[in-house]
């Protein structure tokens, strides 16, 4: 399958030092209408300088999403679908689970779950209204949902983090199944090992909340080892660069035959699993 000249593709979590930026400049570079979104459209400043539309857009909010959906179906021509939709935002979180807030946790599953399905079924009739007729729809839509190797594998201080992008993934697989029918296909995205800054904008390391182990915790006697895994450090400078990592992705996601499930992380680079439809 080859994708047409120009596709239309929206991709949420934008900011600058995060795959969603590097997805967005990569799919611009190949030559496709790109709408990159943030909650702060003015740190979107250097994808416009690019050429690439930007909108903001913050997927916990109803209202922020509707106008979302209304900007980027305003701005289409008439006879003219949203061919990708890629879910990419969301929140890092670490934490044990025996000390985790409920508060915290429910805040994070919101960001990361309910926003996820919030703004897929906002956008989702823009993706059906591609063309019905075989011969003339070269390029399915495609849905993209961007979890994490965490959603399958088990880490300590970040069980909360992990089971949010676990949900995610059994949101996405369930989506595949059910829009299959439609004509729409779901892939999902478990990446690892690319350096961003959703290791530097977690709880522990923003400077705003820079949030640590509560006073009385069971893990008080080791609290300088535990807070250290907390910080994720270890693992801020390892990985594949986000502009490859995009290149890479992109030229999956439109290649003559594009997943069909799941894209994975497998070592500096990552590896492809064809699951499902």
């Amino acid at each position: 399958m080859s994708s047409p000249e120009s596709l239309t593709v929206v991709i949420t979590g934008c900011s600058p030092g995060g795959m969603g930026a590097a997805l967005a400049i990569a799919f611009h570079n190949a030559g496709h209408h790109v709408y990159a979104t943030a909650r702060n459209p003015t740190r979107l400043s250097v994808l416009a300088d690019l050429g690439i539309e930007t909108l903001t857009l913050d997927v916990t909010s109803p209202s922020s999403i509707t106008s979302a959906v209304s900007a980027v179906t305003a701005s289409l021509p008439p006879a003219k679908h949203l061919d990708i939709l890629i879910n990419n935002a969301a929140g890092n979180y670490t934490m044990p689970l025996a000390d985790v807030t409920l508060a915290s946790a429910r805040e994070l599953f919101d960001l990361n779950v309910w926003a996820q399905l919030a703004v897929t079924q906002a956008f989702l009739p823009l993706l059906l209204r591609a063309p019905s007729s075989p011969p003339t729809q070269t390029f399915p839509p495609l849905i993209v949902n961007h979890t994490s190797v965490g959603s399958v594998a088990a880490l300590p201080f970040q069980g909360v983090y992990n089971a949010s992008k676990a949900a995610f993934a059994m949101i996405s697989s369930t989506l595949r199944m059910e829009l299959a029918p439609l004509g729409v296909r779901v892939v999902e995205l478990k990446t690892a090992g690319v350096r961003t800054n959703i290791i530097a904008n977690s709880n522990f390391n923003n400077p705003d909340s820079g949030e640590r182990l509560p006073p009385g915790s069971v893990y008080e006697p080791a609290r300088e080892v535990v807070e250290r895994f907390m910080s994720q450090q270890a693992f801020a400078d390892q990985g594949m660069e986000p502009e490859a990592w995009a290149g890479e992705v992109v030229g999956l996601l439109l290649g003559r035959n594009p997943p069909g499930g799941v894209i994975g992380e497998g070592g500096e680079f990552f590896a492809l699993k064809l699951r499902g439809g």
